[in-house]
């Protein structure tokens, strides 16, 4: 079979490829919590090592409440102390727990912990095949008790089979399972694969661009930050859709306001292009100054590669219009430093605007 690595052509459409590179796994699935963990606090505590002290008698308390369950026999205390301490981020204390919840009731949301810790590493050493069997279990399963774990299961094994740890690499099984957990688009399902099944069909070695837009549409619909930046491209360029900048905009807008750096780079685009000069300058200065490519990503849950894709464009952008003195004050010497950092940012992306200024395109 041929796999194809990277980016092999880097046309606008195909800039939000799936690539060979670790990407995040679907966490575990959690209730829908609005209310007490979103909510402020009625009373306001100004000093920080307050809050702190605060904080740490309440885990302190939950911590002894679930142990003195775990002693009087209750088996579901065994999951919900692993779970506090993996959000501790105390790794190898959640695994111990975890560990004992499957053991004693087999406890399918333990399963699924454990699955990502050991494909992760995270409390326990990196064991690629331990983890996959783990979450394969969860992803076969016909257990009622299972149901709601399933989709995101399959993402994960889709997951192991495109990365190739713990199995062997098959970019069909990974589309097979990430169909799977899919599902045709259902909101209930795993949002992550309709985004990555976006991304897998705008790879060159699995490229269907219609198919791509269906899923980005899809995901984008039931929520996904990450596919409302790639749809916005698409509309823009008519690549798998009709050209729709109209479309374009309000995607690449709405995606922007809710922080996609991609979406806001192509958004500088889209009003450079318009000739509106003077909103591409002042959001071009904006994502020009972003810099912590890692810490926006887990902000956003966009993949790092498509942040700095973002932070390029407007960098590039910013640079062009202080060239030519397009909606803010013409400064070559400091467009110099800005095309300097996009090139830093994403090289492909910004040789292949030097070449449209080359060609007189922009």
């Amino acid at each position: 079979m041929y796999i194809c690595q990277g980016i092999s052509f880097i046309h606008p459409a195909m800039e939000h490829q799936l690539q060979k590179s670790l990407f995040p796994a679907e966490p575990l699935p959690r209730p829908n919590s609005e209310g007490s963990l979103k909510t402020r606090s009625l009373h306001i505590i100004d000093d920080e090592v307050a809050k702190e002290k605060e904080k740490q008698d309440l885990d302190n308390r939950v911590e002894q409440l679930l142990l003195n369950q775990i002693k009087d026999g209750d088996t579901n205390a065994l999951f919900q102390l692993g779970q506090f301490y993996f959000e501790q981020g105390a790794y190898e204390e959640a695994a111990v727990y975890f560990k004992r919840s499957v053991d004693t009731c087999k406890d399918y949301q333990a399963m699924f912990q454990l699955g990502i810790m050991y494909y992760d590493g995270l409390g326990v050493k990196e064991d690629h095949k331990t983890g996959f069997g783990y979450l394969m279990k969860i992803a076969s399963s016909g257990s009622k008790r299972a149901k709601h774990l399933i989709p995101f299961a399959r993402f994960n094994v889709g997951r192991a089979y495109f990365e190739g740890y713990g199995v062997k690499q098959s970019d069909s099984e990974a589309e097979k399972w990430w169909l799977l957990a899919a599902d045709d688009g259902n909101p209930r399902a795993s949002i992550k694969a309709q985004t990555v099944l976006g991304m897998y069909y705008s790879r060159e070695c699995s490229l269907d661009l219609k198919k791509a837009f269906f899923w980005h549409s899809e995901a984008t619909g039931n929520g996904s930050l990450e596919s409302q930046g790639a749809l916005g491209v698409m509309y823009e360029t008519g690549q798998g859709c009709q050209k729709n900048t109209d479309s374009a905009f309000e995607c690449l807008k709405e995606g922007s306001e809710r922080g996609n750096v991609y979406a806001m780079g192509n958004l500088v685009s889209h009003y450079y292009a318009k000739k509106l000069y003077t909103k591409a300058a002042e959001l071009a200065a904006r994502v020009s100054q972003l810099d912590s490519v890692e810490e926006l990503s887990k902000e956003t849950d966009c993949l790092p590669a498509f942040v700095a894709k973002g932070i390029a464009l407007g960098c590039f952008y910013y640079a062009r219009s202080l060239h030519l003195g397009h909606g803010v004050k013409k400064d070559k010497d400091l467009a110099q430093k800005y095309y300097s950092r996009a090139f830093e940012f994403d090289g492909a992306i910004a040789q292949r605007l030097q070449d449209r200024v080359t060609h007189g395109e922009i």
